[in-house]
């Protein structure tokens, strides 16, 4: 036997196992998508009442075997005899009326919010104080190389904290403590070491004490958003989740806010910087707030099921539902999802997995380019340094913290309408269009410090930047985040979304310790027109690896991913030249579908599925 026909039987054997394997985590996720659906209406009961029996639930047997009938089919209220005229309102109305929710939730939703906020609070009021205290430390040469790399180490501080510890510190912590208790102690964390980094007097001290501050800002980072999606009802789960990211844009500009009024606080005879101390102590008091609303909020139902705690889980459910039918129909159906998520972890190493099997494994890059590009677009540059951006520019202290104030609220108010673009236009879509945009404004923002007049300095970097929050804000903004938590199989999510934090976090501590340095070696003009081009750069990568995930069920996002990595680049080169006939020349060409480019013109089970990934032409 010759040798190709040898490479080539291995080949062929390769492909039959990747495909066995990404079948079986189809047909796995095909029935995480219901796992009541099928099942007879007698033992779908019978089963109820074994549940019942087994947890000590016998006493909200009625309302159970309703809520399983709901869990199977969400209508079915309107064909089955036994439900109230007020159930039957109730249920009706999750539909037509779904912002009307308890208040027990709303108040679950403000505390997730605050504590959003605290995060941008943590990551921006750091921008005014460095325009104060490298003076107080030795640091006010900025020529010196030394000085730029210890206020970028400074500032980046609590991001190789996240990047290296305290994201790997997730799991167990809301393992063993739960959703509320991580919380608290993360966002406790935060109002100490905010207190901390204003009571230091070196430079190594205050970054030791910002290292410390990773602790409350990594863990949180992933656990408030998981929290909200375990409480919140289906409906506007997306909408709630997604409300992260808005919210942490208005802590940016609430820290912009605290720099600029604490900048006037003058020195007392016993304290040198006290502007500067206060800005930094400040943003630990939104932290403690949480703290105390914190012990209010339900905890989440699904941890407590999964701890075996289906009395108090019941309790709590009834907390966030208008009605005890609902909280039994989550109780049931949280109980068999976790149940079937136990079976597919079952003998399974889903490290090994997430990389050997293809449709994990694109998932994996899709979600790494995203959470890359929402780093290397530039952003946080902007919202760290943008205080020494504008004073370089020519602006004054107090101007720059106005500009910068002005910047962060604009970055707020452009993340509300991403509440609802990101599922009219689609995630991939939204970073194709946004990311050539923010591009532009870099451009304009570093060509603008050549300008000799100072005006029109000062006028071009401005517009620069504030027209790129304008497009940051609904694209590369609240898009990674989403993406890359559907983007995994369920099995694999929580380890995915490990990864994928745990990238932000380590491409964001690259970008606030290397731009000091890079604003030297290359002045604005060089930095700008670095992230400038690594925008274009990320253009090229979404329109490769990058797959629309919008309006997907896991079924359909196992035949997206399936898809080979070589046919969707192939895929999406080919959408450069038809995007130029139908929005430039306005044609209408034939619409182009992804499967055409697999071998053999199909993609597993989603053959000739229209616009199965991409642009739905």
């Amino acid at each position: 036997m010759s040798k190709s026909s040898t490479d080539n039987e291995r080949i062929v054997h390769v492909e039959r196992k990747e495909a066995t394997a990404s079948q079986t985590i189809s047909n796995l996720n095909a029935r995480l998508e219901n796992p009541l659906q099928g099942i007879p209406y007698d033992r779908l009961l019978g089963d109820v009442e074994v549940f019942a029996n087994e947890k000590s639930l016998l006493h909200i047997l009625p309302e159970l075997k309703k809520g399983a009938l709901l869990a199977q089919d969400g209508e079915c209220y309107t064909r089955v005899d036994g439900f109230s005229e007020d159930e039957k309102r109730i249920l009706a109305e999750e539909v037509s009326n779904k912002w009307k929710q308890t208040g027990a939730l709303y108040q679950m939703v403000v505390m997730t919010s605050l504590a959003a906020a605290v995060q941008g609070m943590d990551e921006a009021v750091i921008n005014g104080a460095q325009i104060i205290y490298p003076r107080q430390f030795g640091l006010g040469d900025p020529t010196s190389q030394r000085n730029s790399w210890i206020i970028g180490l400074i500032n980046s501080a609590p991001y190789l904290c996240c990047a290296t510890i305290s994201c790997w510190l997730t799991d167990p912590l809301n393992q063993r403590l739960g959703r509320k208790k991580t919380i608290f102690v993360t966002c406790m964390i935060s109002f100490l070491t905010c207190i901390w980094s204003a009571l230091t007097n070196t430079w190594w001290h205050l970054f030791i004490a910002r290292f410390f501050l990773g602790f409350g800002i990594g863990p949180k980072s992933a656990t408030v958003p998981v929290y909200t999606a375990e409480c919140t009802p289906a409906p506007i789960r997306g909408a709630l989740v997604m409300m992260w990211q808005m919210w942490t844009a208005f802590g940016i500009c609430l820290g912009d806010l605290i720099d600029l009024c604490f900048y006037f606080i003058p020195d007392t005879p016993h304290v040198t910087g006290l502007n500067w101390r206060l800005m930094l102590g400040s943003a630990g008091i939104p932290g403690l707030v949480v703290c105390l609303l914190v012990l209010f909020a339900p905890e989440s139902p699904r941890w407590l099921i999964s701890k075996g705690r289906y009395e108090e889980a019941y309790k709590q459910l009834c907390r966030l539902r208008f009605s005890p039918v609902q909280a039994a129909r989550d109780l049931y159906y949280i109980h068999v999802l976790l149940q079937a998520e136990s079976e597919m972890k079952r003998g399974r190493n889903r490290i090994v997995e997430m990389f050997t099997i293809p449709r994990n494994r694109h998932a994996a890059i899709a979600s790494w380019v995203v959470m890359f590009g929402q780093q290397f677009c530039g952003v946080n540059v902007i919202a760290y340094y943008s205080s020494n951006i504008f004073v370089d520019s020519g602006f004054s202290q107090v101007a720059a913290l106005a500009s910068s104030l002005g910047w962060g609220t604009l970055n707020w108010l452009f993340a509300l309408p991403a509440v609802f673009t990101i599922d009219t236009f689609g995630r991939r879509n939204l970073l194709l269009f946004t990311f050539p945009c923010m591009a532009i404004c870099l451009l304009i923002t570093g060509f603008s410090f050549w300008s000799t007049d100072p005006t029109g300095r000062l006028a071009g970097v401005s517009i620069g930047l504030y027209l790129f929050a304008v497009f940051y804000s609904p694209g590369a903004g609240p898009v990674p985040f989403t993406y890359s938590a559907e983007a995994f199989p369920l099995y694999i999510r929580e380890l995915g979304m490990s990864f994928a934090t745990a990238t932000t976090w380590f491409w964001n501590f690259i970008l606030a310790i290397t731009f000091p340095s890079l604003v030297l070696a290359f002045k604005p003009q060089g930095a700008f027109a670095w992230y400038a081009a690594w925008c274009c750069i990320l253009w090229f990568l979404v329109l490769l690896f990058v797959r629309e995930t919008k309006g997907k069920t896991l079924e359909e996002l196992d035949r997206v991913f399936e898809v080979p990595l070589g046919a969707h680049a192939e895929y999406g080169l080919a959408q450069v030249p038809w995007g130029i006939k139908k929005f430039v020349l306005l044609k209408n060409p034939e619409p182009l579908e992804v499967w055409r480019f697999s071998r053999g013109g199909k993609v597993s089970s989603g053959e000739g599925e229209k616009g199965v990934v991409g642009f739905e032409a």
